[in-house]
């Protein structure tokens, strides 16, 4: 970005002048501009399509190129002009033009009608850089929030967005898997893709089938698909129900071959996640023999590859998170060359440069996927998502990943809101976009004007306090935050995760003065987005659990001495809370999952 001194002044008898080869293309990328220039400046720009127009009347001029180049990169690139007589688009594709779009948005909701003269030459880090959003534990957005999302990540550049799924789609093969989830439908998935596609976006379809089968195989229809029918001990504790397909047995890939049938006719993408992680029960029940001759990581790449024939069968690129192929270094190499490994972590000091350098010395493309670090957690962890999402940047751009995916996982209920991810959501985008740029970017301020819309910083810093709660504890909780646990978990499990934290009740303290700081500000947040009293609940709503929580680390003694507590008027708390969590749930999102969510709060 060049400044060159002076204003541009944004009148309201321009045109906006649209010059390509096939004017359609950039269409709906004139119309975005105008919508941005009916917001926040006032003025009513039309589009025109031809040379007649004189150069006095032209406030936009906006070329755009028709190239078939490869360049993934190339495409999203452009270059923005603004002088005192006019503002200048310039792309090689519809893409570029349209993130010369976003950037003239934010320019506008920051300037108004006088824009600062400046150049800015642009293009991404990443050719693809998305975000993933769980909605299979338990949280099913509406269309409306979904429409909503994915306008908030196009404008933060993101190009790819995926939705994890175990059973919630309406298969209608198998009615039984999602009864009563409230799922997406082959038609929403069509109408959510066409909206996405408008706006540059991949929806890549997320599809687990290998672990995580649980909501599959609990039925009686499936069970004797599960490697452990009747569940298992494994490396995480005693599985009370079946979570994995046994790789052995035939009816294990003609269910996976059924799944794919009935959901990949709705996507357009040419990618899919097939998931395939975190196999935790894989060799402790059916398949055991099979495992102690060949080693649970050749069973698991056989099936795996029996995957990959079939994703390739429908002319798709396979993508599968890379966790266990991971733990087996030494079959990297046997992957097919045209997978993509999704190499995942969610902790600021994930080994993604030593992953990533694996998977590049054996030719297999991948993605860097770290995480909006809010799920167990409420509120978010702020600091720890930053560093998260720092380090899969500059690992993945160093060992040439070929994507980036910030995930954001609903695990324990889903219990966070969703704006507790907002603020990891811009900054994952921006450092995809560009690490030199935005690796220091006050994300506060940035998200408080382009996310809350508030000019004043105030709702920014909020979030940002909001996520860094957790650090006013002195010991530390992976995965999620000692409040977040506490809500979720039982006793024992408490115990047991925190026998070696310090029973000093000076944190406790600590941290309850910090929720009442944030609790004073919230009445205050004032946001020009039409959501802002419901983010203001949200933000509310989240404090009163990560209370909750501590109270109930308190009241059970963990990590600190036990404190007495009227038992009577806990449960009226935890009903209090459970219908405060039932009315910010359906201000987004459906009924289905909500009553399994809320029993994640214990008592």
């Amino acid at each position: 970005m060049t400044l060159n001194g002076g204003v541009c002044e944004v009148r309201p008898d321009r045109l906006i002048v649209l010059k390509s080869p096939r004017p359609a293309q950039g269409f709906f990328e004139a119309q975005e501009a105008q919508r941005a220039l009916s917001q926040y400046a006032r003025v009513t720009w039309h589009i025109h399509a031809s040379d007649a127009a004189p150069a006095e009347t032209i406030g936009l001029l906006m070329t755009i190129g028709d190239t078939d180049e490869a360049d993934e990169v190339g495409k999203q690139r452009y270059t923005l002009d603004i002088t005192p007589e006019r503002i200048t688009v310039t792309a090689p594709a519809a893409a570029g033009a349209f993130y010369a779009v976003m950037t003239l948005t934010q320019l506008l909701r920051q300037y108004g009608r006088a824009l600062p003269a400046l150049r800015i030459e642009d293009g991404p880090d990443f050719a693809r850089r998305g975000v993933m959003l769980d909605i299979s534990r338990d949280k099913v957005p509406t269309m409306k929030t979904l429409f909503e999302l994915v306008d908030l990540l196009a404008e933060l550049k993101v190009n790819e967005f995926q939705l994890y799924t175990e059973h919630t789609f309406a298969f209608r093969r198998h009615p039984r898997v999602w009864a009563n989830a409230s799922p997406m439908t082959g038609e929403e998935i069509m109408q959510l893709d066409a909206y996405c596609r408008a706006r540059h976006i991949d929806l890549v379809p997320n599809q687990n089938c290998f672990g995580h089968m649980r909501r599959w195989l609990i039925h009686d229809a499936y069970r004797h698909l599960a490697e452990c029918p009747n569940g298992c001990e494994t490396a995480w504790g005693y599985f009370a129900e079946p979570f994995t397909l046994c790789p052995l047995d035939p009816g294990s890939i003609k269910l996976v071959e059924e799944i794919f049938e009935e959901v990949l006719p709705h996507y357009t993408s040419r990618f899919f996640n097939v998931g395939c992680d975190e196999t935790v029960d894989l060799g402790n029940g059916r398949s055991k023999a099979e495992v102690e001759a060949k080693g649970v990581g050749r069973v698991y790449l056989e099936f795996l590859l029996q995957i990959y024939e079939r994703v390739k069968r429908h002319g798709r690129t396979m993508q599968f998170w890379g966790d266990i192929i991971m733990a087996h270094p030494e079959l990297v190499a046997e992957l097919p060359k045209d997978v993509i490994a999704m190499e995942w972590g969610y902790e600021h000091d994930h080994p993604f440069a030593e992953h990533g350098a694996t998977f590049a010395a054996s030719g297999i493309p991948f993605y860097v996927c770290g995480g909006t670090s809010s799920w167990n957690s409420i509120g978010g962890r702020t600091e720890n998502a930053i560093g998260n999402l720092l380090n899969a940047a500059e690992s993945g751009k160093r060992h040439g990943a070929v994507g980036f995916l910030n995930t954001d996982w609903g695990d324990s209920g889903h219990l966070q809101p969703l704006p507790a991810s907002y603020l990891p959501y811009a900054y994952g985008a921006g450092v995809s976009w560009c690490i030199q740029t935005n690796r220091d970017v006050d994300i506060a301020r940035a998200v408080s004007l382009h996310v809350f819309g508030d000019p004043s910083g105030a709702t920014g810093a909020f979030a940002y306090d909001l996520g860094n709660v957790y650090t006013h504890i002195p010991f530390r909780t992976h995965n999620g935050t000692a409040y977040g646990y506490a809500v979720t978990s039982d006793e024992e499990t408490l115990r047991r995760r925190f026998k070696e934290a310090p029973a000093d009740r000076r944190w406790l303290t600590r941290v309850k003065k910090e929720l009442d700081r944030l609790e004073a500000i919230v009445p205050t947040l004032k946001m020009a987005s039409p959501d802002a009293a419901l983010i203001r609940r949200e933000f509310a709503y989240a404090l009163h659990l990560m209370r909750y929580g501590l109270a109930r680390l308190e009241r059970l003694g963990v990590a600190a001495k036990p404190a007495t507590l009227d038992l009577k008027a806990v449960a009226r708390e935890r009903r209090r809370l459970v219908a405060e969590h039932h009315r910010v749930w359906l201000a987004r999102n459906r009924p289905g999952g909500m009553e399994d969510s809320a029993a994640n709060i214990r008592l």
